[in-house]
C-alpha cells in the first residue's frame, strides 16, 4: 500500500505491473480490497492502480468540498499517467462514467460491472425488493445495516445465504462495515456531483464500453447495463455473469478477468 497527496487529500492505492496504465474503482459497499482477484492478474500486461476513493478504506477525508471524478484524474496526475482505462464495480462504476463524461480525453475505455450511472433513480421493484426482503433497518446500527446490505447486494434477492460462499459475506460484511463509516463522514462534506448527471449523456462515451453484471444481482442493474450499452457508441454488451452478485469481480473473478485482458488496451 502507498499514499499519495491528491486534490489536498490523501489518497492510499495499490500499485502493480507495468504497460499501460488501468485504474480499478471500487464499489461504495467495498474499498480496493475488493479487486483482490485482478490485481495480479491484469498486471502481467498492465500498470494498475488500485485506489481508495476519498474517505474510504484508508484514504483521508478532509472536510472540504471535491468530486470523486475530479481525485480519479488528479490521482493520473500524481502517478504521472496521461490517460488510463478506467475498470468500475457499482459506485466505482459510475466515478468512472463520470470521470469519462468530465474528462474524456484522459480515459481509454470503460470497464463497468453492475454499474451505477450518477443521476439514475431506482425503480419502485427495487425499493419493493428491499421492503420484502430486509425491511425495516436502524441505520444507526452498523452491524445490522452492513448485514442487510450484503444479503441484498452480495447474495442478491434471488439467492439463499447458503447458496453463497460464507468466506465471501463475511469478507464483504468487513468492507461494508468500514464504507458505512465512510459514508456517514462523506454525508458531512461538500460532495459535487456531474452537472449534468450520467444517465442522460451515455451517448456521449466515446472510448470502448465494456459492460456486464451479476445475474443474481437485482434486475435493476442489468437494465441499466443494457441501456448502457444501448446508448454508448461503442458498447459491447456481455451476457450476465451466472450465479453472481453485486461484489461480481470479487465473487467470481475469472470470467471477469478472462472479459478484461482482450479488451484492456
Amino acid at each position: 500500500m502507498a499514499k499519495i497527496e491528491v486534490n489536498g487529500t490523501t489518497l492510499a492505492y495499490d500499485e502493480a505491473g507495468s504497460g499501460t496504465p488501468v485504474v480499478l474503482l471500487h464499489a461504495g459497499i467495498a474499498d480496493r480490497r475488493m479487486w483482490r482477484g485482478q490485481v495480479s492478474v491484469l498486471a502481467e500486461r498492465h500498470r494498475v492502480i488500485v485506489p481508495d476513493l476519498r474517505g474510504y478504506g484508508e484514504s483521508e477525508l478532509p472536510p472540504a468540498p471535491f468530486a470523486h471524478h475530479d481525485d480519479v484524474v488528479g490521482l493520473l496526475d500524481a502517478l504521472g499517467i496521461a490517460r488510463a482505462a478506467l475498470v468500475g464495480c457499482s459506485f466505482g462504476g459510475a466515478v468512472a462514467i463520470d470521470t469519462a463524461l468530465a474528462h474524456p480525453d484522459r480515459v481509454t475505455a470503460l470497464a463497468l460491472f453492475g454499474a451505477a450511472v450518477s443521476g439514475n433513480q431506482w425503480s419502485e421493484e427495487a425499493n419493493d425488493l428491499w421492503d420484502t426482503l430486509i425491511g425495516e433497518v436502524d441505520q444507526e446500527d452498523l452491524d445490522a445495516t452492513a448485514a442487510a446490505e450484503v444479503r441484498f447486494w452480495v447474495i442478491g434477492p434471488g439467492r439463499d445465504p447458503q447458496d453463497v460462499d460464507p468466506n465471501l459475506t463475511a469478507f464483504a460484511f468487513a468492507m461494508d462495515r468500514r464504507a458505512l463509516v465512510a459514508e456517514q463522514a462523506l454525508s458531512a462534506v461538500d460532495v459535487a456531483e456531474l452537472d449534468p448527471p450520467a444517465i442522460g449523456r451515455l451517448d456521449e462515451l466515446g472510448m470502448p464500453v465494456l459492460v456486464t453484471a451479476g445475474a443474481a444481482d437485482l434486475p435493476d442493474v442489468s437494465r441499466l447495463a443494457d441501456r448502457i450499452a444501448a446508448e454508448a457508441p461503442n458498447a459491447t454488451r456481455l451476457p450476465d455473469v451466472p450465479d453472481a452478485g453485486h461484489l461480481l469481480p470479487l465473487e467470481h473473478p475469472t470470467p471477469v478477468n478472462t472479459a478484461l485482458l482482450p479488451f484492456l488496451p
